[in-house]
């Protein structure tokens, strides 16, 4: 098949894993994360026929993921799902390699490090979905799904001292993950263009969580 109807099949498949997906992590995501990759992987002179099937396989085990409270890796997890999805449509294996090369490292606190040009690309592209209005709007929804249970406690910027993994506590809240995570991300990218598109999205989401602490207080 071409590699057109090759993605086509791909992204048939992968589509099957997000069916009552949370709306932090459903086919949307996939759609921002395939664009931004495949607006890095231009610019950066990238494989983008390897990009293209690596955004639309990443996040097939996030979903279980969730649902299991992260009990488990879900690139990892998503990276050997992806291979049996790229062996049944009978791609060859240095293609099915780089690709699932891609998907076991693009989880920003993962233990695996990208070192292809297009996994560091997946990289960045799935990280930049976690800044500016986007990774605002996420931020809150993933929030709510992961079961936070306050908006804000008070208390985040101290929390965020501590070397401590809330992930899925009652202690967890948006202004924490920003606190100990997002707002370190721009520094964390890989890719020229990558860091590029990195500053202007935290920008707008340091001044959103500038204005919601002033609102706060009473200060605007």
């Amino acid at each position: 098949m071409t590699k057109k109807q090759l993605l086509e099949a791909i992204e048939i498949e992968a589509k099957k894993y997000f069916v009552d997906a949370s709306g932090c992590h459903d086919w949307t995501h996939v759609e921002r994360v395939r664009a931004l990759a495949g607006r890095i992987g231009k610019a950066e002179d990238a494989d983008l026929h390897v990009l293209a099937a690596a955004a639309l396989l990443h996040d097939v085990s996030r979903g279980e993921e969730m649902r299991k409270g992260g009990g488990f890796c879900h690139a990892e997890h998503g990276a050997e799902e992806a291979r049996n999805i790229l062996v049944r449509l009978g791609c060859e294996p240095d293609f099915i390699d780089r690709v699932t090369h891609c998907i076991r490292t693009h989880r920003k606190r993962g233990k695996n490090i990208p070192e292809s040009l297009e996994a560091k690309i997946l990289f960045d592209a799935d990280k930049l979905d976690s800044l500016g209005a986007i990774g605002v709007g996420r931020a809150f929804l993933f929030a709510g799904m992961a079961g936070s249970k306050t908006l804000y406690t008070g208390n985040e910027k101290e929390l965020a001292k501590h070397d401590k993994d809330y992930s899925y506590t009652n202690e967890d809240s948006v202004f924490l993950e920003y606190e100990k995570h997002l707002k370190h991300l721009k520094d964390r990218l890989l890719t020229k263009t990558g860091k590029t598109i990195a500053r202007e999205r935290s920008d707008f989401m340091k001044d959103f969580f500038t204005q919601f602490w002033k609102e706060v207080e009473g200060k605007c």
